[in-house]
């Protein structure tokens, strides 16, 4: 499992404006680009979540950086420290063509996230 923390920055609202707000730290080495299942913790809270690792190359980015959408949760996180702990990768990183093309698959990672955490939460009260 790769583990990394980081001081939550202001990115451009992007996520926001597409219904998935995102903390954004910098990216950590040894943690290939992708979308993974992630658990996110700070206020000595644990939150399910979903982390991007690499360059938003759709929106012309140039910089490595680490999204995290945190399940279920509005709140401002700028300035915080975030941890976040990669559980398993679901996907690689890609370029979309479009918006709607990017908002689907985020769906779709959400959907296989929630499935994820489903499964995993029925495993521990076993």
């Amino acid at each position: 499992m790769i583990n990394f923390s980081g001081r939550v920055r202001r990115g451009a609202g992007r996520g926001r404006a597409l219904g998935f707000p995102t903390a954004n730290v910098p990216a950590p080495s040894g943690c290939e680009d992708g979308v993974y299942v992630a658990r996110a913790s700070f206020d000595e809270k644990t939150y399910s979540a979903l982390c991007f690792v690499g360059i938003a190359e759709m929106f012309g980015e140039k910089d490595r950086q680490a999204e995290v959408y945190i399940l279920d949760f509005d709140g401002d996180l700028y300035g915080k420290e975030i941890r976040i702990d990669v559980l398993k990768k679901i996907r690689e990183s890609k370029k979309f063509d479009s918006k709607e093309e990017l908002t689907r698959a985020m769906k779709e990672d959400l959907r296989i996230a929630r499935e994820y955490f489903k499964v995993s939460s029925c495993l521990l009260e076993s």
